[in-house]
């Protein structure tokens, strides 16, 4: 079979299993989520035999660490899975809400409800946590889902769907709003960009050379999830001991991620005084450092291993423990370097100024600013919305952490009493 016929049959196969969602109400949903949820947890054996698979071809092939972590799954974070799945559970149902509501003058009655989306394809890259965030948002908001994963997870996304699926069997709910598309062919993902009609809208999460084959592929509708070329700004009026802290987690709690930081810059007027600590403190975490030539200085001043930053440096995503370093005459400085090199995801300051944190927030074009923070809580469930299926860039529709309500759209129902238009 074809990819476009796979592609066009798993479809159709969701949108009719989705009316099963659409009539269920919310505590029927809340129960399917629930009952994943323990799935998971009891076939955490099952699981974590699959993903030894996956990590072995890894191994095999030379992955690297930071991909390889994405990879990972540990008893910890199969928990994390399942609890995930529960917290979406116990959030507000982002389904039926009045958005607004009015009488018209000719007595007709409109109400703007929200509504799912109906089909939503993921494709993704090597993170088998991406497969259940994206199934129980899609899921507890009305949405059919069409995974596709990459080839590097297969083995643990084939059981993760299994294990969901099953878990479904036991509720009103069926199991076909869960697919799983095949990752070992390629021209799955084209077949599922083009399937406009079949597929009401597919989101990418994962490189940003596979979010920008996806958005500029696709004659579906996308929501684009971006690259994360985060920066932490340390501003003259920041409190140190609170800016070393924000730095080294930011950077070094989990690197692999989109939300880790990837640029320090630092203001002058505290420079002499940070730079020595910050610089210190980022080498012994393991941290490779990229510097512009004061900040090279101050490294090598402190007998510390640094390489002076390239063009292409700046504006690069490591997803690993490497970071660039740069220091900045002002915070319009630090602003126009981010509005050159930042991806728009996640930005943070470190200052004791009101004024200086609203002035950053106004010159931040970004989905999420952080002020005296680390950058690692640009996160759904961090922010409160349980799991996440991505985290936006753009500015249509919807932007930063996606939870339940940015997996809806909307429809307006006009009642009326027989009204006819003049």
């Amino acid at each position: 079979m074809d990819s476009a016929t796979l592609i066009r049959e798993l479809a159709e196969k969701a949108r009719l299993a989705a009316r099963t969602l659409v009539a269920a109400s919310a505590q029927e949903r809340v129960r399917a989520l629930e009952a994943i949820a323990s799935e998971i947890e009891e076939s955490q054996a099952e699981i974590l035999s699959a993903n030894a698979e996956d990590l072995a071809r890894a191994d095999a092939e030379g992955m690297a660490s930071s991909m390889r972590d994405r990879l990972l799954l540990s008893p910890a974070r199969i928990a994390g899975i399942a609890d995930g799945a529960r917290q979406v559970s116990q959030l507000p149902d982002p389904l039926g809400k009045t958005l607004r509501e009015s009488t018209l003058p000719n007595g007709l009655h409109l109400q703007q409800l929200t509504v799912p989306f109906g089909v939503v394809g993921m494709v993704y890259e090597a993170r088998p946590n991406v497969t259940v965030d994206a199934a129980v948002i899609l899921l507890m908001s009305g949405n059919a889902a069409l995974l596709r994963g990459s080839s590097t997870a297969a083995a643990s996304n084939q059981v993760l769907v299994k294990v969901m699926r099953r878990a479904l069997a036991t509720t009103e709910i069926s199991p076909d709003v869960i697919q799983l598309v095949p990752s070992d062919d390629r021209s799955t993902v084209h077949a599922l960009l083009h399937a406009r009609g079949q597929v009401d809208l597919v989101i990418p999460r994962g490189s940003a050379a596979l979010i920008r084959t996806v958005v500029d592929d696709s004659t579906v509708p996308t929501i684009e999830t971006g690259a994360g070329v985060c920066h932490v700004y340390v501003d003259a009026e920041a409190d140190l001991a609170k800016a070393l802290p924000i730095l080294i987690n930011s950077k070094t709690h989990r690197p692999s991620v989109c939300n880790a930081a990837e640029t320090l810059l630092v203001h002058e007027a505290v420079a002499d005084e940070f730079l020595p600590i910050a610089l210190r403190a980022l080498s012994e975490a393991g941290v490779v450092l990229h510097c512009d030539e004061r900040s090279l200085a101050a490294a090598r001043s402190e007998n510390l291993e640094g390489q002076l930053a390239t063009e292409a440096d700046w504006s690069t995503e490591y997803n690993a423990l490497e970071m660039n370093v740069a220091v900045v005459p002002s915070l319009l400085a630090a602003a126009d370097h981010i509005l050159k090199y930042g991806t728009n995801h996640t930005e943070a300051i470190v200052t004791e100024s009101h004024e200086n944190a609203a002035k950053f927030v106004a010159l931040s074009d970004c989905a999420a600013v952080m002020i005296n923070a680390s950058t690692r809580f640009t996160d759904g469930e961090q922010m409160g919305f349980g799991a996440e299926i991505g985290i936006s860039n753009q500015k249509l529709h919807a932007r930063g952490p996606m939870g339940l309500e940015a997996m809806t759209t909307t429809t307006w129902i006009v009642s009326g009493n027989g009204q006819i238009r003049s």
